[in-house]
């Protein structure tokens, strides 16, 4: 039996979206840019899409920008805003597409200041305000941790910002099942990512507040409105819209049924672990969203318990889950955002992320528990500081 519980790192491609690629990838081949038939036709799909895209997330279509997913978006942003001289704001918890591009402009002249989250993985309103200065130009603060599955106060923060004249970005990839809306939250930036919510991977939109400057960084056409060159991918962005649709459409089942599996997983956890292991994604208080879980297991006595062997294992019994983001080139190491937390690295060294879908079961969260048994069992001195009465 093969048990998938790693959604946070990509979701399977729903029949529905695939069936509205096709005819792209296939009879509808055209360049938008070209003037004859099949171009016009191509074009009008996108500029269709662009406005149901836009209507989804309470944006004008003039203010969407399709890519090749989140990670060109967020650099899209920091790059196309910030130069030197200008004041960045943004945390220690973020994807490494936020801290890459981050630490590539420090060294052009870019002032940074990376905010330390709480044990939670958030930063507050009130960090974000002691550290604004009068070259502040943007903040760039996640909506959901990809990791532990936070929820940061954004609509604080976009509030604060805007108070204080300055830009707010949100990277929303892990939040579509809170349908954002832009402007509600206080959007001048928001991006998105098609594979996290059933569609093609290598697509991705950026929301980009009317007239705000952003200059492009891949130059070389002028489409998107000069906000981005290159032929567009038609049917990646066909997919991405008809994802967007679907998944928003389905999302307030897909809550229901992931809180419900949520639960199951803590209680489940805690009757056969005990305390064996620190919960990294809070049970309870903080705001969390329901598809994610993140939990470490602490060393037995001064004995880091080997967290690629636990994952290895975890997947040669038929659960496959994850330690963290998958962008970090497969390597098993402490995550920068345990460490940010404060979690010891002998302890994030051996970390599983739950992260569920809506082909999750009830019995997936019992088998996938009952393995992590049985391997802690095997690999923790034969089951010493580990007893289960788990099946």
């Amino acid at each position: 039996m093969q048990v998938y519980l790693d959604y946070a790192a990509t979701t399977p491609l729903d029949p529905v979206v695939l069936k509205a690629m096709m005819p792209y990838l296939t009879t509808d081949f055209g360049n938008a840019s070209s003037v004859h038939r099949l171009g016009r036709e191509v074009r009008y799909a996108i500029e269709e899409a662009r406005q149901r895209f836009a209507q989804l997330i309470g944006a004008e279509e003039n203010e969407v920008v399709f890519t090749s997913g989140a990670t060109e978006a967020n650099n899209l942003v920091l790059k196309g805003v910030l130069k030197p001289g200008d004041h960045f704001i943004t945390t220690l918890a973020e994807h490494e597409a936020i801290l890459e591009p981050a630490k590539t402009l420090q060294k052009q002249g870019v002032e940074v200041t990376f905010l330390t989250p709480s044990s939670t993985g958030s930063v507050t309103p009130q960090q974000v305000q002691e550290a604004l200065k009068h070259n502040t130009r943007l903040v760039s603060v996640m909506y959901v941790n990809n990791e532990v599955g936070t929820l940061s106060p954004i609509r604080e923060i976009a509030a604060l910002c805007h108070k204080n004249g300055v830009l707010y970005h949100s990277d929303a990839v892990q939040a579509a099942l809170f349908r954002p809306q832009m402007e509600e939250l206080g959007m001048d930036f928001c991006s998105f990512s098609a594979h996290k919510v059933y569609g093609p991977k290598g697509a991705g939109a950026l929301y980009v507040r009317a007239g705000t400057d952003l200059h492009a960084q891949i130059e070389g056409g002028a489409q998107e409105r000069k906000r981005r060159g290159g032929t567009e991918a038609i049917a990646q962005i066909i997919g991405l819209v008809t994802a967007f649709e679907q998944f928003f459409a389905d999302a307030e089942l897909h809550l229901n049924h992931l809180y419900s599996l949520k639960t199951q997983l803590i209680q489940t956890l805690v009757q056969h672990l005990e305390q064996r292991f620190v919960w990294n994604t809070p049970p309870e208080g903080a705001p969390t969203s329901p598809h994610i879980l993140n939990i470490s297991f602490p060393p037995i006595g001064e004995e880091a318990i080997d967290g690629e062997m636990l994952l290895l294992s975890m997947d040669m019994a038929g659960c496959m889950v994850s330690s963290g983001s998958a962008c970090t080139s497969g390597a098993v190491e402490p995550s920068h955002v345990l460490n940010a937390m404060g979690v010891p690295d002998k302890t994030a060294s051996a970390t599983i992320r739950f992260s569920m879908g809506k082909h999750t079961s009830y019995n997936d969260i019992e088998v996938a528990v009952a393995a992590l048994v049985r391997i802690l069992n095997r690999i923790s001195r034969k089951g010493r500081g580990f007893v289960s009465a788990c099946p």
